[in-house]
């Protein structure tokens, strides 16, 4: 891990720790930073376990950003701007080899608690 990737990490982390009071935090490392819901998931695939809600994870070419409402909300995917969709990885993922920048930063946090107010709503906190 390089010093960059290392604060990419950690502000990439800020983002998702605004919700972990709400949320349970399953992995706290400096490798990964995940999110999921405090109550089982609604969905009978998971068996009862947590719904994921999001994490940041340290690779070795790049950090990535996962936010799995964007995957439940096709809505919430279409705000995304060309600038941030670039770096879109999949359908919840965003990667990040350098510092994503002010504008990233907050579009990725009104994501977040876009995505958190769904989740919210639904009743899957």
């Amino acid at each position: 891990m390089t010093t960059d990737s290392a604060a990419v990490f950690g502000s990439l982390k800020a983002v998702l720790e605004k919700h972990a009071r709400s949320l349970s935090v399953k992995a706290d490392t400096g490798m990964e930073y995940t999110l999921v819901t405090k109550s089982p998931s609604p969905f009978q695939q998971h068996k009862g376990q947590p719904l994921y809600f999001g994490s940041v994870r340290l690779g070795k070419a790049y950090v990535s950003f996962h936010l799995m409402a964007l995957y439940m909300n096709p809505t919430l995917t279409e705000t995304i701007s060309p600038a941030l969709r670039k770096r879109m990885q999949g359908k919840t993922c965003f990667n990040f080899k350098i510092h994503p920048g002010p504008e990233a930063l907050s579009e990725l946090q009104q994501l977040t608690e876009a995505g958190f107010d769904i989740f919210q709503k639904r009743k899957w906190l």
